[in-house]
């Protein structure tokens, strides 16, 4: 088999990942782009509602989608197109999240996936301090003119892989994930008549019929509250991107910093209070974006980790719309939840 995969990414109409508005999908054969093909489309019915937040960044508005085809009836084109081919997506987690939900709350079954995760190969292949999309993919040469728009930053991702790939002697993703011990992840078949719906998505149904509303926690003046480390959760998924990391949080965030260490123990991280030789994830806060490693906008836990990086320690700074991404936050507005957030 050669290099042959189809890259994915979504944006969202809002934070519950079942709301996507747009996919750009690029179907690789031997290594070399061979199709590309990208929808806007509006998100399941009672989940389409557009936040401020993911509108500034994506910059998609509901009388773009006005009209369109649904996530649900869309979804066979986009399952046509990635046919039995393995998934690739930047912090994969979160787009396979967004098939599953959004097809969890359209009431349709979906399909299993091989998927690979390029934040995890650019973590593993490169040396950088934001494994972000726009970082990585300047790493690969394959630098990203119009980030956001779902068909660029899926054939951006595809370029991600290709490097890797080449730059570890590897013809296929078999060989790839062989020569540095990795297992490729899987996503189960499912069906919501008959299987349990994903926590994300039992959150965002209860919201929309009026079961509790999504958390809006107002801004919080002072220094804040670091609450307990709880330990990492030992029957954490090891292929999650923040299992086996050592998290330390900084800024102001959108949700209490206590329920952020909670929330990544949960996924196998060790959260501590500051950053020491042992911090491997800093999350920062106050609307950080990655741009702002270069602009000098950084918090002095953020400065801290800069020169760590550059003394050699595997250091990786993350915004807390990655963070939301990979620990399936229910953003809300003014709290980042767009496909993509840095």
């Amino acid at each position: 088999m050669g290099l042959d995969f189809t890259a994915i990414d979504f944006e969202t109409a809002n934070g519950f990942r079942g709301s996507p508005c747009a996919v750009g999908l690029t179907k690789v054969r031997g290594g070399k782009v061979v199709a590309e093909a990208s929808w806007l489309m509006r998100p399941p019915e009672n989940h389409d509602h557009f936040d401020y937040h993911n509108v500034r960044i994506h910059g998609i508005r509901a009388e773009d989608v006005a009209g369109l085809p649904r996530f649900g009836e869309l979804f066979p084109e986009i399952g046509a197109f990635i046919g039995d081919d393995i998934l690739v997506a930047h912090n994969a987690a979160f787009d396979l999240g967004v098939i599953r939900s959004g097809l969890e709350v359209s009431g349709l079954p979906g399909p299993a996936y091989d998927y690979v995760c390029t934040v995890m190969l650019s973590r593993r292949c490169y040396s950088l301090v934001s494994n972000s999309l726009p970082f990585a993919a300047e790493e690969a040469g394959v630098p990203l003119v119009n980030h956001h728009d779902a068909g660029e930053d899926a054939r951006a991702c595809a370029g991600i892989l290709i490097d890797i790939a080449a730059r570890n002697g590897a013809n296929s993703i078999a060989e790839l994930y062989l020569s540095l011990g990795l297992a490729l992840a899987h996503q189960q078949a499912f069906d919501p008549s008959r299987d349990a719906l994903s926590k994300q998505s039992l959150a965002a149904v209860a919201v929309a019929d009026g079961g509790g509303p999504a958390r809006v926690l107002p801004f919080r003046s002072g220094w804040p509250e670091e609450g307990a480390n709880p330990l990492p959760n030992a029957d954490a998924e090891p292929g999650h991107p923040l299992y086996g990391q050592t998290v330390v949080f900084t800024g102001e965030l959108s949700m209490a910093r206590p329920e952020a260490k909670v929330r990544s123990a949960e996924f196998g991280a060790r959260p501590e209070s500051r950053v020491t030789a042992r911090t491997t994830v800093l999350v920062v806060g106050d609307g950080f974006v990655a741009s702002d490693l270069r602009s000098g906008r950084l918090t002095g836990k953020a400065r801290r980790v800069l020169e760590l990086h550059e003394r050699g320690q595997l250091i990786e700074v993350l915004s807390e719309g990655e963070f939301l991404q990979m620990v399936g936050g229910y953003a809300t507005a003014g709290v980042s939840g767009a496909g993509r957030t840095a």
